[in-house]
């Protein structure tokens, strides 16, 4: 069975309309959060695409000691308060402990849970108790079907409604594969799949002390997952993707991101209108 989950006030899976997960890294200023917010509707807008506001608060997972992580739960929370007012736009952002789970609901119409921290059964626990949905990054290091027990950990807390991401697994060092094959097994659960086609395309710690990665490839792991069937779609973008505080080299600029689109949503459409 198809089930439906709702971000805000958006339908997500269960034969809706694909949706757009979107937005910086990390949480830079609120300058560039505005920005990318008001670029983003625009471009949604356009193109009659729901969209879900992404941007981190901390990123607990950078490679370096020295690497930017963010502004921090309050003042992060604070911005992305701003934007979802201003913007009129359901927000996502990771949470890393069950206690960032807790505060973070206030703000966030969707909690995300890493990839490498998808199997912490405190934190799922306890992002499922806050009632709000939670989508979970399939780690790197995780078979497609072991996803349904870190789904009924979330569940076993409450009933906001789970998401599967994929966002590559690990094929040797500093490479990530995707699996189109595993989307299609987390999909036979029924619930709504999301693909991170710009996380698959990084490569961790492949930077000289920083992740690096190939924006270039994005769009194509992305058509081709619109071909198998996504429920959504999470890209990171930014205005200056080459000077981003965070993930620049596989991020969108948001100046491409109208063009990247178009064909996807074609073949998501394609895609809809034959099966």
């Amino acid at each position: 069975m198809k089930r439906t989950v709702k971000i805000g006030g958006i339908p997500v899976g269960g034969g809706n309309p694909l949706v757009l997960i979107a937005g910086p890294c990390v949480i830079e200023s609120l300058e560039v959060a505005r920005q990318a917010a008001a670029e983003l509707k625009r471009i949604a807008a356009a193109l009659s695409l729901p969209l879900v506001y992404k941007s981190s608060f901390d990123k607990a997972n950078r490679t370096s000691i020295d690497s930017y992580r963010g502004p921090g739960l309050e003042k992060g929370l604070e911005i992305l308060a701003g934007i979802k007012a201003e913007f009129d736009l359901p927000i996502v952002s990771d949470v890393h402990t069950p206690e960032e789970a807790a505060m973070a609901a206030g703000v966030l119409d969707c909690l995300q849970i890493p990839a490498f921290l998808c199997r912490q059964t405190d934190l799922l626990v306890a992002a499922g108790k806050t009632g709000k949905p939670v989508n979970i990054k399939k780690g790197q290091f995780l078979a497609p079907e072991d996803m349904e027990n870190a789904a009924a950990k979330v569940e076993s807390g409450g009933d906001g409604g789970v998401l599967f991401t994929e966002r590559g697994s690990t094929f040797g060092y500093r490479y990530l594969v995707v699996d189109f094959m595993g989307m299609a097994r987390m999909a036979k659960s029924g619930r709504p799949i999301v693909f991170d086609a710009t996380h698959a395309v990084q490569s961790p710690g492949g930077g000289c002390g920083v992740s690096s990665g190939d924006r270039e490839l994005a769009p194509l792991l992305a058509r081709g997952a619109a071909g198998v069937g996504i429920d959504a779609l999470f890209l990171e973008v930014h205005p200056d993707p080459d000077n981003a505080l965070c993930d620049g080299p596989n991020s969108i600029a948001l100046s491409r991101l109208e063009e990247v689109l178009k064909p996807i949503l074609a073949i998501d459409k394609a895609r809809r209108e034959n099966t």
